[in-house]
């Protein structure tokens, strides 16, 4: 080699070299500035390894909304509202000028019975709800019902009433499918359980800039749609709803990796009765419902596809929730279903959401004295599942 072609080797590297140990050190003086604290850090999901729980004991629920059926004004709670708008005919309500954390036990009765009636109901300007931490989630949760432990989901260390959802660019902890082509997938809270869920909280404490909303649809609305003799038919009809699949998910190593309550899987009506307010609701939903009792394969798959598909595709009876600070939203589990919308996933913006899940009665069928005797065996063909 020349001394020109080794003088112009060198000569090249320099500002090669130069730059390198610049962004070296630039990089360097960033990371010995303080990171910015977030301000949730304390309600991050852990997933403890020992954590487990015995099989939930059925109980005796008492709905706080009946309470308020004696109330002189049952909608008293909203007096002081600067607004109370009707997000659509069927579904859905938005409240601003409320402060939920200053009702008293008659208001969160009000609450719990509007809830029932309206399905959803988006509460604005909530932030010292959101402030107020777990010990208060857990003392409002417990006024609807008795809170659910979630058997596989992430909870805040030393809180495992709370349910967390959590997504951001490195990590996600929520029960996903990467192998669908939409990333919505509707569904009614653990419905899996023999009591489950009735008045549900939920509030965001991280949000995408744009994004991450939540779907809601009225299953009341969905069955009146349907034809009266269809209507009769599902009325005797069971299905069975499975935490397994769940289950597996995380034992396959995903979300958090713990199972800390056996799954189960329990027997409900198709067609379900709300006990305060008499509504009668489709209740079956992808994510949980495995197939109809006494129907044979092609049967079942026909009729829960059918309903499947009209949840799923009937957006005049649906509402979407658009996350703004300080909202927290209840939604009556018993008469809903919902979806997260996962449109925001690519811009790698964290998502942490709290869910409060007090349990409810279990589901009442619509058509009085319809046997809900779970099956001997499961199907020979849901062996396989």
């Amino acid at each position: 080699m020349s001394t020109v072609e080794t003088i112009a080797q060198v000569t090249e590297a320099i500002p090669k070299a130069l730059n390198l140990r610049s962004a070296q050190d630039s990089s360097e003086a960033k990371s010995d500035q303080p990171k910015e604290q977030y301000q949730y850090a304390h309600l991050l999901p852990v997933f403890p390894q020992d954590e487990h729980y015995p099989p939930l004991i059925p109980f005796e629920h008492v709905d706080p909304g009946f309470r308020a059926l004696s109330h002189p004004n049952p909608r008293s709670f909203l007096d002081n509202a600067t607004s109370v708008v009707q997000l659509t005919p069927h579904l859905g309500e938005e409240v601003r000028g409320v402060n939920l954390t200053q009702l008293d036990s008659d208001g969160r009765d009000q609450v719990a019975l509007e809830v029932a009636r309206r399905g959803l109901v988006v509460f604005r300007d909530q932030q010292e709800f959101i402030n107020r931490g777990p010990d208060f989630y857990l003392q409002w949760g417990r006024h609807f019902g008795r809170l659910h432990i979630h058997p596989t989901s992430g909870h805040p260390e030393g809180y495992p009433e709370v349910h967390l959802v959590y997504r951001d660019v490195n990590s996600t902890f929520n029960f996903e499918q990467n192998n669908s082509i939409t990333s919505t997938g509707w569904h009614s809270d653990v419905s899996y359980e023999l009591q489950p869920p009735g008045t549900t909280t939920f509030f965001l404490l991280s949000q995408p800039t744009t994004g991450g909303d939540t779907g809601f649809t009225s299953q009341v609305a969905a069955l009146k749609k349907l034809s009266p003799q269809f209507v009769a038919f599902l009325k005797t009809l069971k299905a069975v709803h499975s935490g397994y699949e769940q289950a597996e998910y995380s034992r396959q190593g995903r979300r958090g990796g713990v199972v800390r309550r056996e799954p189960v899987e329990n027997v409900h009506p198709i067609i379900r009765k709300h006990p305060v307010t008499g509504d009668e609701a489709i209740y079956v939903n992808r994510q949980f419902t495995r197939y109809i009792v006494g129907l044979k394969r092609q049967e079942s798959d026909a009729i829960l596809r059918l309903l499947y598909d009209h949840v799923d595709k009937s957006a005049d009876i649906q509402a979407r929730v658009k996350w703004e600070p300080g909202t927290v939203v209840l939604w009556d589990n018993r008469i809903t279903a919902h979806t997260a919308i996962g449109d925001y996933v690519e811009s790698g913006e964290r998502r942490h959401g709290a869910r409060i899940t007090p349990q409810a009665e279990r589901p009442i069928p619509a058509q009085e004295g319809l046997d809900l005797t779970p099956p001997e065996r499961r199907p020979f063909y849901y062996q396989q599942l």
